[in-house]
């Protein structure tokens, strides 16, 4: 972070190289150019996922329930620098992508979003949510989600990419046979 604490993002054109320009965080991203942002995947062994409820005053899908983790990439950091940092921030977890890549990189509107999928027991109870940011923490099944996709309690992310976060989750490759 900076020390005026404006939080600055750096600036990437349409094949995600960086500008050497930076943006604001609340200011309008220039025509032409692109943002990182980061989730991570929380999988336990039993192929649940971590999944967190944004908290109520959020400007966007507030009191909604999303993947375990998701932020945006400061200025200067890597994607799995940003991941890492924002797993610690939100859920006071700590973990390691070291050589790890995003099991897939989306692209959308402005940006580009690196997902990353990590498999790792973790006691809910223990853990210290920004409670600026999330409200709760729980476990669910692909089902579950699906369900709280059709009764809007999920953020409205298609079915399929659900169902692909599940699989890659234990597949390093998107080919089922090498």
């Amino acid at each position: 972070m900076y020390s005026d604490n404006t939080e600055k993002w750096d600036l990437y054109n349409r094949y995600r190289e960086k500008t050497g320009q930076t943006m604001e965080r609340g200011t309008e991203i220039p025509d032409g150019m692109f943002r990182l942002v980061v989730h991570v995947a929380i999988f336990n062994s039993k192929g649940q996922l971590l999944i967190q409820r944004r908290q109520k005053d959020k400007s966007r899908w507030a009191d909604l329930w999303d993947v375990s983790v998701g932020g945006h990439v400061i200025a200067g950091e890597t994607s799995d620098l940003a991941a890492e940092r924002e797993t610690l921030e939100e859920l006071g977890l700590r973990i390691s992508l070291l050589g790890k890549r995003p099991a897939l990189t989306l692209t959308f509107g402005n940006g580009f979003d690196d997902m990353y999928t990590i498999e790792q027991e973790v006691d809910i109870t223990k853990l210290k949510i920004q409670e600026d940011e999330v409200q709760d923490v729980r476990w669910a099944t692909l089902e579950e989600i699906h369900g709280m996709i059709e009764e809007e309690t999920f953020i409205p992310y298609e079915k399929s990419l659900m169902d692909l976060l599940f699989f890659l989750r234990n597949h390093s490759e998107a080919h089922t046979k090498l």
